[in-house]
């Protein structure tokens, strides 16, 4: 099975459930490949191949860790099927900020849900998305608890345009298809999605 293959036979495990997950040292491998693969092709991504609703589904240690190879491969896992963590990315709703965009992460555990928001964008041709949560909402079944501004919300979403992007949490994807992104944290993990209401091949 090619890395590709491996890649997308671990995310639909985890968003269907229609197939056996492979083991998670060769999903790190294929990570580690596909990241490999990108440098040399270079492919550009566009912002709207991120737009939707992604499950994660893998990730590995942060860069410290995955510098001792023995130990990387040992740091990659999956999610436990307890606990669903979802990005959603949102297209803007005026040309005015074509490259300003919300992203959402929820994390939800039974009938307990965390959901963070905030202003994110893409930069070409480096496939970075960078962004920025200043907003929380915590549920409690269809009770909302709290819903409110964290880290001096309305504040840092006026000045995120003007930010370094040495100061912002990242993402840089190395791989976008119709129903996986995978991409390298600012802290080195990896992890790997799956899109949540995809249509994935048999």
């Amino acid at each position: 099975m090619d890395d590709l293959s491996t890649l997308q036979q671990a995310t639909k495990s985890m968003v269907t459930g229609t197939v056996e997950k492979p083991p998670a040292s060769e999903v790190a491998i294929a990570l580690l490949s596909a990241e490999k693969a990108h440098r040399k092709t270079k492919s550009v991504y566009r912002s709207e191949q991120l737009n939707g609703r992604w499950q994660l589904c893998f990730i590995t240690g942060t860069k410290q860790v995955q510098n001792r190879a023995s130990l990387m491969m040992r740091s990659g896992r999956y999610l436990p099927r307890w606990v669903t963590v979802e990005l959603t990315y949102t297209p803007p709703e005026d040309d005015s900020s074509i490259e300003t965009r919300t992203l959402e992460n929820s994390i939800q555990l039974g009938k307990f849900a965390v959901t963070l928001t905030g202003p994110a964008r893409f930069l070409t041709p480096k496939s970075i998305l960078a962004f920025d949560f200043t907003k929380i909402k915590v549920k409690l079944g269809n009770q909302t608890l709290y819903s409110g501004s964290i880290r001096g919300g309305k504040k840092r979403e006026a000045m995120f345009d003007e930010a370094n992007l040495a100061q912002q949490a990242f993402f840089t994807y190395f791989l976008i298809t119709d129903n996986l992104i995978a991409a390298r944290g600012r802290g080195g993990g990896l992890a790997l999605w799956g899109r949540s209401s995809g249509q994935f091949d048999n």
